[in-house]
């Protein structure tokens, strides 16, 4: 036993030889084989073995840094592993994408349209079909005697004999009345006037005993619409009170249609009054203005269209309950004292809160206006002249330099006289 271990031992303890630097890691020959089995008792030296394994792991490592690197030209026949180049996402048979500047990279660039044949030109859009005017029933102008002739119920136009009148008698005198009136038959009899109670007063003035008609039937809502229309586009002279009322009339007949589907009554009502604005080249807001003119008692409203009342402060004045407007307008009459805005706001307040009396208008009737009177000019009729492009302080600029050129071409005469300096003492 002791031979055999000591004929073992010192071949187990002999260590590999490392191999050379610079040179391949050698083949290991296979150990001899074993013909007998070790005999019972063997003693294995498990140091000398890791010992061994760390050797050849070192020789291994240091072998590695010498394979030659490989050629990057032959990378590009070999097939890439993991998620393929832009350039190969395309289909097979189809040409890959043209690559893209780093502007056009954030969209594709959109294919273009085929171009349409260019020789066939572009056609000029068609007008439209005419359409038939005709009415349903046939029309006639018939000569109507002018005691058979009523004016329109609650007409809103005065009919005045100025010099304008004068100027219509003296043409239906000469050639008759060139443009009949339209009218629509009465359930008491005769006819009322829808348009032409003017051309009436003149045939009467002229002398002539009928005048030529046209005879239609309408509804009352018609019949409203219609008239005002004529008279506001027709009429040179229109007072604030006849606009007003022609204005107020207007809406309550757009009103009638009633709203329209999933629309409440007060937007309907907003919607009358700005059907009613574009009708008459104005905003909802100036005829809701106007309206409320038909609100002053008859010595205002006879006021406003002398124009002893502006119209900014009646607006405010037609809040106020009517017996006080009747002390405003005995206090206008008495002091020959317009109210301004802030004056005329100032009485609105009051009446409001029950404070407002004879005493109370005459004393602030009297008291001396601080405030300097104002024009307003639109902004639709400032751009007019100015464009949507200029600012407001750059149009009152440009207006007030236009006023002082204005200024110095007036006769001296015309000019405001300066106030004279105090003398000394």
């Amino acid at each position: 036993m002791a031979d055999e271990k000591k004929s073992i031992g010192p071949e187990v303890e002999k260590p590999a030889e490392a191999p050379a630097q610079g040179q391949a890691d050698p083949v290991k020959a296979a150990p001899p084989e074993q013909t007998a089995p070790p005999a019972p008792g063997k003693v294995v030296d498990f140091a000398a073995a890791r010992a061994e394994a760390a050797n050849d792991k070192a020789a291994a490592q240091k072998a590695a840094p010498q394979k030659a690197p490989a050629d990057k030209s032959d990378g590009a026949d070999k097939p890439r592993v993991g998620r393929p180049a832009k350039a190969d996402k395309a289909a097979p048979g189809e040409a890959a994408a043209p690559k893209r500047d780093k502007k056009s990279q954030s969209k594709p660039a959109a294919e273009k349209a085929p171009a349409k044949d260019k020789a066939a030109p572009a056609q000029p859009e068609q007008p439209p079909e005419p359409r038939d005017a005709s009415r349903g029933e046939k029309e006639e102008v018939v000569y109507l005697n002018l005691s058979e002739l009523h004016p329109f119920k609650n007409h809103p136009f005065g009919v005045r004999d100025d010099a304008e009148m004068q100027g219509l008698v003296e043409s239906v005198k000469a050639s008759g009345v060139n443009q009949p009136a339209l009218v629509r038959p009465r359930e008491d009899g005769g006819y009322e006037i829808i348009a032409g109670h003017r051309r009436l007063r003149a045939s009467e003035l002229a002398g002539f005993m009928n005048m030529p008609c046209i005879v239609r039937s309408m509804t009352d809502d018609e019949a409203v619409l219609a008239m005002t229309d004529d008279n506001l586009r027709h009429r040179e002279h229109i007072l604030p009170t006849e606009k007003a009322q022609s204005l107020k009339m207007q809406v309550e007949a757009i009103k009638h249609q009633g709203a329209r589907p999933g629309e409440d009554a007060k937007d309907a009502g907003k919607r009358s009054t700005q059907v009613v604005g574009d009708r008459n080249g104005m905003n909802y807001k100036q005829v809701q203005r106007y309206i409320r003119l038909t609100e002053l008692v008859p010595d205002l409203k006879k006021m406003v269209d002398e124009k002893k009342l502006s119209f900014t402060p009646a607006v405010e004045i037609s809040f106020i309950r009517p017996k006080n407007q009747r002390y405003i307008a005995v206090s206008i009459e008495g002091q020959q004292s317009s109210p301004s805005l802030s004056q005329a706001q100032k009485l609105r307040e009051l009446d409001k809160d029950g404070k407002l009396n004879g005493d109370v208008i005459d004393g602030i009737l009297s008291q001396e206006k601080k405030e300097v009177d104002r024009v307003i000019i639109n902004s639709a009729e400032l751009e007019k002249y100015f464009g949507k492009d200029k600012t407001p302080r750059e149009m009152k600029d440009q207006i007030i330099s236009l006023l002082e050129d204005w200024k110095a071409k007036q006769p001296p005469e015309l000019a405001k006289p300066e106030k004279k300096a105090e003398k000394a003492l």
